[in-house]
């Protein structure tokens, strides 16, 4: 699905990507972990377009990406999600949701004359996508509560609930436990596992709450200082003695050693 090669992100002389290679195999869902400053977020911004790399390029089902904005991997099926939720505040979650597809015909104030059969016919479609969407996440109950009143976990369900609204083939989330509580985190993870089983989402996720990684991810591959240290299962990064003295810390140490 994705493959990266050498890849480099430089701000000056800060090396944030530092010659990183990795693939993210289809129908996987692949943990992305480290600390912060290893450049795991800078990684899936030069990947899904925000960001040019300095050197390096990116490849999706053989193709190269490397450089294409965005919009242009949006349409290709890459969705990136970030740390802090992005929604329309002012807005309802329905209405959320039905923004996200593109090129409707709403869109031009001439099809707003010419064309308001099509773009009713649209909007009900969208509508009935939308409620599909929020039932299969268990929030159809906020369907019509603005988006900005959301705690922060059902933020994170509402952006997962976008990159159902269209052809996804890759999503990458950003931290989708940041300031979540335990309860929705458990809800995203299901619907993670339930996208990637039932609809064939492939995944790669930056998470730090390593009992989520190693619940949901394999393989989980290890950034530290801009480069790719390890790839493996959950298991085997948690008791690879190389990752964890070099940066993951004693705190996983001794997670490890207790739970042994």
């Amino acid at each position: 699905m994705i493959r990266v090669e050498n890849l480099h992100r430089h701000f000056g002389g800060f090396r944030a990507v530092d010659g990183a290679s990795l693939e993210i195999q289809t129908g996987s869902i692949t943990g992305l972990i480290g600390p912060n400053g290893a450049g795991k977020s800078t990684l899936f911004n030069v990947i899904a377009g925000v960001l040019k790399p300095t050197s390096g390029r990116v490849m999706m089902d053989g193709e190269e990406i490397t450089g294409l904005a965005p919009h242009e991997l949006f349409h290709k099926g890459l969705l990136r999600t970030f740390q802090i939720a992005h929604e329309f505040s002012s807005m309802t979650v329905r209405e959320n949701l039905m923004m996200v597809p593109a090129r409707q015909s709403g869109e031009t104030l001439w099809n707003a004359w010419t064309a308001r059969r099509r773009i009713a016919q649209e909007e009900a479609e969208l509508l009935k996508k939308a409620d599909e969407v929020l039932d299969f996440l268990t929030i159809s109950h906020l369907r019509d509560e603005l988006a900005g009143n959301l705690s922060g976990g059902q933020k994170k369900l509402l952006e997962l609930g976008r990159t159902m609204m269209v052809d996804a083939k890759i999503v990458f989330l950003d931290e989708v436990g940041a300031g979540v509580n335990r309860t929705l985190l458990n809800t995203i993870g299901d619907a993670i596992v339930r996208l990637n089983k039932e609809r064939g989402y492939t995944f790669c996720v930056i998470e730090h709450d390593m009992d989520f990684i190693a619940r949901l991810c394999d393989p989980v591959i290890v950034m530290a200082e801009g480069k790719v240290l390890a790839q493996g299962s959950a298991d085997h990064i948690m008791e690879n003695e190389a990752v964890i003295e070099a940066y993951l810390g004693t705190g996983l140490k001794n997670k490890v050693v207790a739970n042994g």
